[in-house]
């Protein structure tokens, strides 16, 4: 995500290294750099030029102590201008009234169906809502079948009607039915075109007029950079929605979208979408987007994911196997499960700081985790519960049953063995302790 801008930022910021203070000169040059690097993004002109005034003039008004150099305080600076540039803070759903009517809009190939699904999935998981989808997509072909199957996947009931061409009576028919059934969200997925036509205007424009909704989001390809900007204008005049959603920022390297859409339209981005999977929807949160634009990772939104994986009950039981060194390959594969859920592989190491841009350059295959699975799912029942049987003669028919070879399967069971050996020990806290005291000390200082 944004790998061209991070570099460019990465190159500008090196015009400030080795530097002993901030001075009209330096900084003049490191922004010029800064604006080039943002335009090359696709960030709207005038959004450039604003941003790089605004912090060329805060970083000139500050003293550089002694501890930090001008580098690192103009990374500071910039962290706190693109935070505000994005929007400043998050802004949540408003889910008050009940039934919470929410109107998807946006154009064809952006992604609105998909994330219809997604918004009803985060609803009933995170949120603990009872959703109804409502499809009022009447033109699009197999558009009504695509909504059905992704609610089906994720629980969710969808209101259609195959007698009606009218997305007005079809969206007010909806409505009524989850006020029956007592559905306390109703998300309705609207038709999109190749282009801004009056038609589409208008008729959408009837269905915010009919259902008078409390959220209205915009669904828009982050990759179109300064078209998703412009597109976002037109629908704002029209519909004055309440905020937007990027859909494929996993694939966006330049940003320029995420980084010109709140200072054009000056409505906020809610959602991002980072992958295909049902569960790969995040809650936009400006400062934590910025940290990652500026290489400096994202742990929080790391733990978060992770933590919507996290099954207590589970993880409790897994911790007593651990202390009884019974951590056995059912418990291993169920954990593959789990960080598979999280999203992109690639996207999830970038959220490390420092790692981002040591693995810029490294094709991360997202079916990494598939010869594990292969070599685990050839294992019988006893041998997944009892690693220590797996000899010789079992490690050979595993390897064919798998389609791998004995050096991988070897290589799995002694990573799995050290593994185990690493969790019980730091599962006992005197053992880790002691561990730890066992390390050499660091070379900080002197």
């Amino acid at each position: 995500m944004f790998e061209n801008l991070q570099d460019k930022l990465d190159r500008a910021f090196k015009v400030l290294k080795g530097q002993g203070s901030i001075t009209e000169i330096n900084v003049a040059e490191t922004m010029k750099e800064i604006r080039k690097a943002l335009l090359d993004a696709d960030v709207n002109y005038k959004t450039a030029k604003a941003f790089t005034d605004d912090v060329k003039e805060k970083a000139l008004g500050q003293n550089v102590l002694t501890s930090i150099s001008p580098g690192q305080l103009l990374t500071k600076v910039m962290n706190d201008e693109l935070t505000q540039l994005m929007g400043g803070t998050v802004q949540d759903l408003n889910l008050t009234t009940n039934p919470t009517i929410i109107l998807i809009a946006g154009l064809n190939g952006a992604g609105k169906t998909t994330f219809t699904g997604k918004l009803a999935n985060f609803l009933k998981t995170q949120k603990g809502k009872k959703p109804l989808l409502i499809a009022c997509d009447v033109y699009r072909p197999a558009a009504i079948d695509q909504l059905q199957i992704l609610g089906g996947q994720v629980g969710i009931p969808v209101f259609t009607d195959a007698d009606s061409k009218d997305p007005v009576s079809i969206a007010k028919a909806g409505i009524a039915e989850a006020k029956k059934n007592g559905n306390n969200v109703v998300i309705i997925d609207t038709a999109g075109r190749l282009a801004i036509d009056e038609q589409m205007m208008n008729e959408i424009a009837d269905v915010k007029a009919a259902t008078n909704p409390h959220e209205i989001l915009f669904v828009v390809d982050a990759m179109t950079g300064q078209d998703a900007v412009n597109t976002a204008k037109a629908f704002n005049d029209r519909l004055d929605f309440t905020g937007v959603v990027l859909t494929k920022l996993d694939g966006d390297t330049r940003g320029g979208a995420a980084l010109s859409i709140k200072s054009v339209v000056n409505k906020p981005i809610k959602f991002i979408g980072t992958g295909e999977k049902m569960e790969a929807l995040d809650v936009f949160y400006p400062d934590r987007m910025a940290s990652r634009i500026l290489g400096m990772g994202d742990v929080v939104s790391l733990v978060e994911r992770a933590q919507q994986q996290f099954d207590e009950k589970e993880a409790a039981e897994i911790q007593k196997k651990i202390r009884k060194n019974k951590f056995d390959f059912n418990d291993f594969i169920s954990q593959i499960q789990q960080i598979k859920k999280m999203g992109n592989m690639k996207d999830l190491m970038g959220m490390i700081p420092g790692v981002g841009k040591a693995i810029k350059d490294i094709d991360i295959d997202d079916n990494a985790f598939k010869p594990i699975e292969s070599i685990i799912r050839s294992m019988t029942p006893y041998e997944r519960e009892n690693p220590d049987s797996i000899n010789q003669s079992r490690r050979t028919r595993i390897a064919n049953g798998s389609g791998t070879n004995i050096t991988e399967v070897n290589k799995l069971i002694k990573q799995f063995e050290d593994m185990r050996k690493m969790m019980k020990q730091f599962s006992n806290p005197a053992a880790a302790a002691k561990m730890m005291r066992g390390m050499p000390k660091m070379p900080f200082g002197k």
